[in-house]
């Protein structure tokens, strides 16, 4: 279910999150979250060993916020075996994540990408960001392998989370996640690539 036909729109709107033209506003009264969770071969296991240990050095937010960036970079290059390229697995995806929108958090902007996915939620008080994963990627990670045939990890089992600061932060963060399918060199416009936020308003 998207964000504006949600049943709960006007709840959406008194606690200061409401939707004009399919575009999701920010007034600061509640604080969304930009998530980004790998499949489990996204990146190479001694690359990643390397980074964690630099991550663990790392003292301040900013330079774990760089790391990070060095880190979606190297997802942009779809290594592994990228199960999320194929359409009705991305699918599956998309639509787990919009059927949590309304049940446990409010969904923003979201991409299904190769092999990994970015999204901008606001997770009602009574849930967890820990809680709300597990059932994600547990959901996810079934149906995905029943539909591909084979067993075993499908997620990396870590996720990376960053909250939101600002309105100013908040598009940027929409910019970026509805932008990262052109910055791969995926599609050429942000609502060509179907597994998003961008195209899902485009179609409406």
């Amino acid at each position: 279910m998207s964000l504006i036909e949600s049943p709960h729109r006007k709840e959406l709107q008194t606690a200061g999150w409401h939707s004009r033209g399919y575009l999701p506003h920010f007034d600061g009264r509640e604080i969304p979250q930009f998530i980004t969770l790998r499949l489990f071969d996204s990146l190479p296991k001694t690359v990643l060993q390397r980074w964690t240990r630099e991550l663990e050095l790392l003292e301040s937010r900013k330079d774990q916020i760089t790391l990070q960036r060095r880190i979606e970079k190297y997802l942009d290059q779809g290594y592994g075996a990228a199960f999320l390229k194929i359409h009705r697995v991305a699918e599956m995806v998309q639509d787990a994540l919009l059927g949590y929108d309304g049940e446990s958090y409010r969904l923003s902007a979201w991409v299904v990408m190769p092999n990994h996915i970015h999204f901008l939620a606001t997770r009602f008080e009574q849930q967890t960001l820990t809680g709300i994963m597990q059932s994600l990627k547990s959901l996810t990670s079934h149906k995905a392998n029943k539909t591909l045939w084979r067993g075993g990890q499908f997620w990396m089992g870590d996720y990376f989370d960053r909250y939101i600061r600002n309105g100013e932060h908040f598009a940027k963060t929409v910019r970026y996640i509805e932008n990262n399918p052109v910055k791969a060199g995926l599609c050429k416009r942000p609502q060509d690539w179907p597994f998003s936020s961008a195209c899902f308003r485009a179609q409406k």
